[in-house]
């Protein structure tokens, strides 16, 4: 299969690196200098040169800001029949983007990325396909994360909102009100060191990327109930309590169990 992928950055590379050993793989960014770490695949800096490859899946890495923009610079030089293709952790627009082309589309988002994931063996982590994507679209993503071991959801655009509401909503909050708080430390704990790296590789992603994901529609509800149970901790901790303090700690165990 051709496949055409927008975006030389992290998770351009990585998939450009893992399609091209049984794929025809052409990877594109404006910035050449980009290019110039990838390998096995045509690199194309102009997107003219994407009519002349004549790609049956183009795959949009580009970050989530720039993602509708990638789409909207190369839509005029891909065939009709190509499936359009994005991996953005952030849905906000894609849907109704999508029913605007009039094109065939696969949306899905690999739930790990470079800066915490072990690219090596990625069985531990999961990936979610959405169930209003096209049928060849669908199975041609459900093969490659297969083989990558991924767990494969399918959900649909509002439930994949929901997830990523719950499932980095949450951390992320909870990350940047420890890093907000922060110190310096002479000699750190093995948690406070574990907590301080959680929190600068968080740091390390995209203002837009974590804006867009706590500007969920879903996080402030999330965010309500770490508040409700923040506040809770606090009297439990200011009243000495050790009974509910006990509650409290079989409770979280629980959860977690």
């Amino acid at each position: 299969m051709k496949i055409q992928i927008l975006g030389a950055g992290k998770m351009g590379s990585f998939f450009a690196d893992v399609l091209s050993s049984e794929h025809e793989v052409a990877i594109y960014d404006f910035n050449p200098e980009r290019l110039r770490f990838t390998y096995n695949c045509i690199r194309m800096s102009d997107p003219k040169e994407i009519a002349d490859f004549k790609p049956e899946i183009l795959i949009n890495a580009a970050t989530v800001q720039y993602t509708i923009d990638a789409f909207k610079q190369v839509l005029p030089y891909a065939p009709p029949a190509c499936i359009l293709s994005d991996i953005a952790s952030v849905k906000t627009g894609l849907k109704a983007f999508y029913e605007e082309t009039g094109r065939p589309f696969v949306s899905t988002h690999p739930m790990f990325g470079p800066t915490f994931a072990n690219l090596g063996n990625l069985s531990s982590e999961n990936a979610i396909i959405i169930s209003e994507s096209n049928h060849l679209g669908k199975v041609f993503f459900r093969d490659l994360y297969h083989s990558l071991k991924l767990n494969i959801f399918d959900y649909t655009f509002e439930e994949h909102d929901e997830t990523v509401a719950y499932s980095l909503s949450i951390p992320f909050a909870s990350t940047l009100v420890f890093a907000s708080v922060m110190k310096h430390q002479d000699a750190p704990g093995t948690t406070f060191k574990k907590h301080m790296d959680i929190a600068r590789g968080l740091l390390s992603e995209d203002d837009y990327l974590l804006t867009e994901i706590l500007f969920n529609p879903h996080t402030p509800q999330q965010l309500g109930l770490i508040c409700k149970e923040l506040a809770n901790l606090l009297k439990i901790i200011e009243a000495k309590d050790s009974a509910g303090m006990k509650k409290f700690l079989h409770s979280v165990r629980e959860k977690i169990a």
